[in-house]
C-alpha cells in the first residue's frame, strides 16, 4: 500500500513537471507568469479528443498533430496579446491581468464548444495494470513517467546544446544585449512559446488517457505547476523536473495519513514553508544562466 501512494506520486509528479518544463521554458525569455499556460494544457487534452474521437484520426497522426497546435495556440497567444504590451513596455503586472484573462476567455471558449460534461479519448477494454511490489501501474502511467523524462532530457539538451538553447539563455540574461549581438528576442520568444506550449500539449494529452478531461482541469494545474516552478526555483529547468516530482511525493505520501481532501492544502502548505525557509527554491541560490 504504501509503496502505492509512492507511485502516484511519481506519476502525479511526472505530469506536474512536464507542464512545468513549458511554464519555465516561457518565464525565462518573458519574464512573467503565463497563467494562460494552464488552460494551453486544457486545450491539448480537447484537441486530442477532437482528433482522435470526433474526426477518428488514429492515435499516430492525432496526438503529434494536437501537440503542433498547442504550440501554434501558445504562438498565437503570444503574437497577438503579449507582443502588442511588450511593444508599449507595459509592467508585469499588465501582462500578468492580460495572461489571466486569456485563460479565462479559452476556458469559457472549451466550455461553449465541448459542455462541462467530462469525457474521455479512452476506447476499448480497460486493460489490467502491472503489479509491482504490491502496487498497481497501467501502460499509460509508465508512459507518463517514461515521456517527462525523456523531454526532460530533450529541453535540457536543448538548452545547452543548441543555438536556439544559446539564444533562449541569451535574451534571458539580458535581451538589450542580446539585440545588440543580432539576437532576434521577438522570434526567441514566439520560440519558447511553441516549445512551452508543446510540452503543456502533451501532458493534457497525457492525462487525458490517466483520467478524464474538463473545461476547468487547467485552473487546478496552473496553481499547482506554479507551485512546483517556485520549489524548484523558478525559470529553472531541472528544478521544474525536481519541483514537479516533490510537490506530487508530498501530496500522495500526505493523503496516506490524512483525508484525500487535503491534497491541495498540502500543495500550498509546501509553498508557504518553502517560501518562508527557502526562498531561491530547492536547488539552493543561483542566478538563471546557473540554473539549468
Amino acid at each position: 500500500m504504501e509503496f502505492q501512494f509512492f507511485l502516484n506520486g511519481i506519476i502525479s509528479g511526472s505530469i506536474y513537471a512536464l507542464i512545468a518544463l513549458g511554464f519555465s521554458i516561457i518565464y525565462r525569455t518573458v519574464k512573467f507568469f503565463h497563467f494562460a499556460h494552464g488552460v494551453v494544457y486544457a486545450a491539448g487534452a480537447y484537441l486530442g479528443y477532437t482528433l482522435c474521437i470526433s474526426i477518428g484520426l488514429p492515435q499516430i497522426i492525432s496526438v503529434p498533430l494536437a501537440v503542433l497546435c498547442s504550440a501554434i495556440l501558445g504562438i498565437l497567444i503570444d503574437k497577438l496579446c503579449y507582443s502588442p504590451l511588450r511593444a508599449q513596455k507595459s509592467p508585469n503586472l499588465v501582462f500578468l491581468i492580460a495572461s489571466f484573462g486569456i485563460f479565462i476567455f479559452l476556458q469559457n471558449l472549451l466550455q461553449i464548444l465541448y459542455g462541462a460534461q467530462i469525457l474521455s479519448p479512452r476506447t476499448g477494454l480497460i486493460k489490467e495494470g502491472h503489479h509491482i511490489l504490491g502496487a498497481v501501474i497501467t501502460d499509460i502511467q509508465i508512459t507518463i513517467i517514461v515521456v517527462s523524462l525523456i523531454l526532460f532530457l530533450g529541453l535540457w539538451l536543448l538548452i545547452q546544446k543548441t543555438k536556439l538553447g544559446k539564444a533562449i539563455r541569451a535574451v534571458s540574461d539580458d535581451p538589450v544585449a542580446a539585440k545588440t549581438v543580432g539576437i532576434n528576442s521577438e522570434r526567441i520568444i514566439l520560440s519558447s512559446f511553441s516549445v512551452g506550449s508543446a510540452l503543456a500539449g502533451i501532458a493534457g494529452i497525457l492525462i487525458s488517457y490517466e483520467t478524464n478531461i474538463e473545461p476547468t482541469m487547467g485552473f487546478a494545474a496552473i496553481l499547482k505547476v506554479m507551485i512546483a516552478a517556485i520549489v524548484g526555483g523558478i525559470g529553472s529547468i531541472t528544478g521544474s523536473l525536481v519541483g514537479g516530482l516533490f510537490l506530487g511525493l508530498a501530496e500522495n505520501l500526505g493523503i496516506w495519513k490524512i483525508q484525500s481532501g487535503w491534497k491541495d492544502a498540502i500543495a500550498f502548505g509546501i509553498l508557504i514553508l518553502f517560501l518562508l525557509l527557502r526562498p531561491q527554491g530547492i536547488l539552493g541560490k543561483k542566478t538563471e544562466k546557473e540554473t539549468i
